[in-house]
């Protein structure tokens, strides 16, 4: 059995690209994996170093393959880039992952633990919850504006905007706008279930910020950045 002692890895989602070099630089092999046959190709080789680009499911494969013994690297992107060779395709790729995988000064990037990624995962579905509330509220203050009524900012002057569009007493709004505009963009209903999934996700972030990973997380850009 051969050992491999540099490996480049381009992931892609149904296939991934692999380029291996030996210890001075002579090319192993090149070739296409299926996703299915990922692991099992890596689990019949001896240790080995392996270089992958810092995607969001690098470090779920990252972690799979130090189960199986391998020293494996993440780069950044913007590391690579000038490492590719001629047209850019999952071939060139691995290879210019694989070629600065060898650099002395190369910077790596931590592999992530699921819970670190499942706490990444709340804060950007926070973020997707607090986008589509804006585009909610813009959405109305637009249509509202039409009639020369200007809201406060926020999401005060969004409740206020709701309130306004529910009166139905109120006779600055026409009739027809007042009965279309509530179930063209779902509002109440969406806008308090985005509130509510939001405040949810907010309570689960504050609970998960007094984990001690979350701590020594904080410690350490704090440091870094020092």
């Amino acid at each position: 059995m051969k050992v491999f002692t540099k490996i480049g890895v381009d992931i892609a989602k149904n296939v991934f690209q692999i380029h291996g070099i030996d210890a001075e630089g002579k090319v192993l092999f090149r070739r296409k994996l299926k996703h299915s046959d990922f692991l099992a190709f890596f689990t019949n080789l001896h240790s080995c170093l392996i270089g992958m680009e810092a995607c969001s499911s690098a470090h779920h494969w990252g972690r799979e393959l130090t189960k199986l013994g391998h020293n494996v690297k993440l780069m950044p992107a913007v590391y690579v880039n000038p490492y590719v060779k001629l047209q850019k395709n999952g071939a060139t790729d691995a290879e210019a992952i694989c070629e600065a995988l060898a650099r002395p000064t190369m910077r790596f990037v931590a592999i992530k633990s699921e819970d670190q990624q499942a706490v990444l995962m709340m804060h950007r579905a926070r973020q997707l919850l607090i986008r589509q509330r804006t585009m909610i509220v813009n959405a109305l203050r637009a249509h509202i504006a039409e009639l020369g009524m200007v809201s406060p900012q926020r999401v005060t002057g969004a409740n206020k905007l709701i309130a306004l569009v529910e009166c139905e007493e109120d006779e600055s709004i026409p009739v027809v706008a007042r009965t279309d505009l509530p179930g063209a963009l779902e509002i109440p209903c969406h806008f308090c279930k985005l509130k509510k999934r939001n405040d949810t996700c907010e309570k689960i972030l504050t609970l998960m910020r007094r984990l001690p990973l979350c701590r020594m997380a904080r410690g350490s850009r704090a440091r870094t950045a020092s």
